[in-house]
């Protein structure tokens, strides 16, 4: 069965009405071998923030070592979002296995008139996928309710019920005191139940916990109301306010205790950060089969520490631009609106231009009356049947308050119109639908890879001018010639709907396209899907496309227009604007050489050769002769099993090196830069303020802290696709195209960077190999690594003496002369950079690659043409 088909069947599902019970999803699982009782899960509750908790929650058990499955819903862009195994989605193989299994099964029960729910086979389909995957523990946040919902097919080891509103009263009843009841009733015996409930559901959600023999740890919100004692609180929460534009802290007191920093602002989102603390603990202790006296030991500070401040959650009021600022949030109902303009008032801003959509079943009014002042508003439709009409809800702002209201149509084009109206100073608040912020964050993160059929060679459209030439065209001629036959392949990712209007577009200017994923099949891609779309034509029928794109407004492909032309570089006048004052790096005119300087004792091939500074200095100086372009500085080392250097030791490794290379003539010059590589904010200022260039950040920014140290230096930063850091020789991820997944997983990293304030110029991006990739894997990430472009920033690859060779049979002992070799291909298929412990030999692969790739014959290096030819005279 291919994905298009599994997704299909998946989504045709929705047809079917949700009936209270865990039955079905019993029978299934029972069909499935019994999936659920192979995993210890967790199952998070609660009316809000129930998402952000579970999200917390992952990310604590992470970092404390632990393999974790999440299950969240909705998805933003992939139905693969909605299960994830140590932060990777699940992959379109593995859904299409599981339906291709559970389909007959599934097709008999609707024939019988008993139909499962979309919610309850995906819902089974995660349980089964945690078992396949053999995680740790498992993170659940329950769909609706509690007792009857699907989720609750587990029998969990702990569970939490974030807070209790009056939500879906038509299901889950028309009080407090109702609902609650429904949610507490996912409590086991024996099994810690963890809320931040107050009074009326506080006592309820006790009472079912205790008649369920669950004991109770109760979290005293930073956003409670209740003026009760907080001296029964396992934790006690104080929201400390923003740090950030995206970033925020929170004080915790009781079995935990400190300031942490979070990436969701708001003051429930610290409680929600509370109760992830609380919940963690518990988990690992019972995973572990300890008691929650022995938490401690299972969930170390760091990993609290951590876990919280790399918790990200997109959608969530998420700032994606800070002038002006630009905030997207899928606030939906008038108490989620009202929770939103608190938080927007920790923020100064001038106007407010709000961007508004929302489902048609939804109170708009009281949404709209609920959101903060605006002076303009845009209303938009996602891609839903049950959308509202953006005329209704313009009526419904204008009811609000909002004078100047503009009734739009496309998600992407009304944010764009919203912020092309904002001040630097303003504000753009997105708002009303996930659906939406789903939308406008693809839009907004967009990539336009471009893809070789020819063998990866860095050349690209210079070829269509070499080949005519060495036929004896002549040069006027091959110019004006050469667009009818450059042939370029470009994929990205659209709506369905899109997708199949840009190919159609595509053919009728005598290209070609195809449409992957779910819009592979027949018939009408799910509202709001993202699929990939592969382009394929002449740089003359892409001008002639880009052409009639632009002039057919109202379709919502203006903008992918702008993306395509970029991409091909079409638009080099304005993109080159201003380019004159950006930095010479030594990556930006052909591949530089990075050279290794691990001043450690166990880094895996030259640990302890520069562990004495006269021997760090030393290697400088070979590096230098050698012809290096950039030395990394190494003070831990990321080999499996290594073990964590703490700051003051890794400051006192690299501080003094970093300095002593100043004597260094190269660098002290400037010829020469120096980076260090290191994954801990504060060695990184250190090594800045001692001089360093160049930050090496294997673990991609995930630390906010990295992100501000980066961004006030205002220096090139090296950012990694990595899992673990040191290397989990236990790893096993599962990946639907290594290189794809690379892409998009950098791209988020991208934009955190952007948000942080780091200039794009600045940012090297690694694809991490050795971090994560089986060998077959990395080979791909070379022979591929042009499609990086997608992502706009110089590549680097680093393949220095990895296990990777060991697929072809080198040992050890014996990679030197395969890592030339490897850096010879990634040098000629596109690297920027490329990190070598062998400067020498490396650098005279990459000289023969430029050479290859026509640097002689345009002219880089006529001297030692000229130099050639007399030897041949001779």
């Amino acid at each position: 069965m291919d994905y298009h088909e599994a997704a299909a069947f998946l989504f045709d599902l929705r047809r079917f009405s949700v009936k209270p019970g865990t039955e079905r999803i019993a029978a299934l699982l029972d069909r499935l071998g019994n999936p659920e009782d192979e995993v210890p899960f967790v199952q998070v509750a609660g009316s809000n923030g129930k998402g952000s908790a579970a999200r917390m929650t992952e990310s604590i058990l992470r970092e404390a070592g632990l393999s974790v499955g999440l299950y969240t819903s909705p998805h933003l862009s992939a139905l693969a979002e909605r299960v994830r195994v140590d932060g990777l989605p699940m992959t379109e193989d593995a859904i299409a296995d599981f339906v291709a299994e559970a389909k007959p099964w599934l097709v008999e029960r609707a024939a019988a008139g008993e139909p499962l729910t979309f919610f309850e086979v995906v819902t089974a389909m995660a349980i089964r996928d945690f078992a396949r995957r053999d995680v740790d523990v498992a993170v659940l946040e329950v769909g609706l309710g509690g007792e009857y919902d699907a989720t609750s097919a587990v029998t969990p080891v702990a569970t939490a019920v974030t807070n209790v509103s009056l939500e879906h009263t038509d299901v889950l009843g028309d009080t407090i005191a109702e609902i609650a009841r429904t949610k507490a009733r996912i409590a086991e015996p024996g099994a810690p139940l963890v809320t931040a409930c107050e009074g009326e559901a506080l006592a309820v959600v006790g009472e079912v916990a205790d008649e369920a023999g669950a004991p109770v740890a109760r979290v005293a919100g930073a956003d409670a109301t209740d003026a009760g004692s907080n001296s029964d609180a396992v934790l006690s929460v104080a929201y400390d306010g923003r740090v950030s534009p995206t970033d925020a802290e929170a004080t915790l007191a009781g079995e935990a205790a400190g300031t942490y920093r979070i990436p969701l602002v708001g003051d429930h989102q610290a409680t929600n950060a509370g109760v992830a603390v609380a919940l963690a603990r518990r988990t690992a202790a019972a995973v572990a089969g300890g008691a929650e006296s022995e938490a401690d030991e299972h969930t170390p500070e760091s990993a609290v520490r951590d876990g919280l401040a790399r918790a990200t959650w997109p959608g969530r009021f998420e700032v994606i631009e800070t002038a002006p600022l630009t905030v997207l949030d899928g606030a939906h109902n008038p108490a989620a609106c009202r929770t939103l303009a608190g938080t927007l008032a920790e923020y100064d801003y001038d106007d407010l231009h709000l961007v508004y959509a929302a489902m048609h079943d939804k109170d708009h009014a009281g949404a709209a009356g609920a959101l903060p002042d605006a002076a303009s508003a845009v209303t938009c439709r996602p891609a839903l049947d049950r959308a509202e009409d953006p005329e209704v809800l313009a009526a419904a702002l204008r009811g609000a308050g909002v004078d100047e209201v503009t009734v739009g149509d496309d998600v992407a084009a009304a944010l764009d119109r919203a912020v092309d109206r904002a001040d630097p100073d303003d504000c753009v608040l997105l708002v009303g639908s996930l659906f939406a912020v789903a939308e406008a964050r693809a839009a907004r993160l967009r990539t336009v890879t471009p893809r070789s059929v020819d063998g990866g060679s860095r050349r690209g459209g210079d070829d269509a001018r070499r080949t005519l030439d060495a036929a004896g065209v002549p040069p006027d001629a091959a110019a004006a010639r050469a667009d009818g036959i450059d042939h370029r392949v470009l994929t990205l990712r659209l709506r369905g709907d899109r997708a199949e209007r840009l190919a159609a577009a595509v053919r009728a200017v005598g290209g070609d396209a195809a449409i992957g994923g779910l819009g592979a099949g027949e018939g009408r891609v799910p509202g709001g899907e993202q699929v990939p779309v592969t382009l394929g034509a002449t740089v003359a029928e892409y001008r002639e496309l880009l052409d009639r794109l632009r002039a057919r407004e109202g379709e919502g492909l203006a903008g992918v227009a702008d993306d395509v032309a970029e991409r091909l570089g079409f638009d080099e006048t304005d993109s080159d604007a201003g380019s004159g004052s950006d930095p010479d790096y030594p990556w930006t005119d052909g591949t530089a050489v990075m050279g290794v300087l691990n001043v450690t004792p166990d880094s895996f091939h030259d640990g302890g050769r520069h562990e004495a500074l006269e021997d760090a200095v030393a290697g400088v100086e070979r590096m230098v002769e050698a012809g290096v372009d950039v030395v990394d500085v190494g003070g831990e080392s990321t080999r499996p099993g290594a073990e964590p250097v703490p700051v003051d030791e890794e400051i006192d490794r690299v501080v003094p090196t970093v300095e002593a290379a100043q004597s260094v003539p190269a660098v002290a010059d400037g010829d020469v830069l120096v980076s260090v590589d290191t994954r801990k904010a504060e060695v990184a200022a250190a090594a800045l303020e001692a001089g360093a260039d160049v930050i090496n950040d294997v673990t991609g920014l995930e630390d906010p802290a990295m992100r501000e140290v980066v961004a006030e230096a205002d220096c090139p930063v090296v950012v990694m696709h990595s899992l673990d850091a040191p290397v989990d020789p236990t790893s096993d991820p599962e990946y639907d195209d290594v290189v794809g997944d690379a892409i998009a997983s950098l791209r988020e990293r991208l934009a955190l960077a952007d948000t942080a304030g780091i200039d794009r110029d600045r940012v090297i991006v690694d694809p991490g190999l050795g971090f994560g990739k089986s060998a077959a894997e990395a080979f791909e990430l070379v022979d591929r690594v042009g499609e990086f472009a997608a992502l706009d920033c110089p590549v680097l690859i680093g393949h220095s003496h990895k296990s990777m060779f060991g697929a072809v049979d080198r040992g050890p002992d014996d990679r030197e002369h395969a890592t030339v070799a490897a850096t010879a291909l990634a040098a000629d298929r596109g690297a920027d950079l490329v990190r070598v412990h062998d400067v020498a030999e490396n650098r005279a692969a990459v000289d023969v690659a430029a050479a290859v790739n026509g640097a002689l014959r345009e002219g880089a290096d006529a001297e030692s043409a000229d130099a050639a030819g007399t030897d041949a005279d001779e």
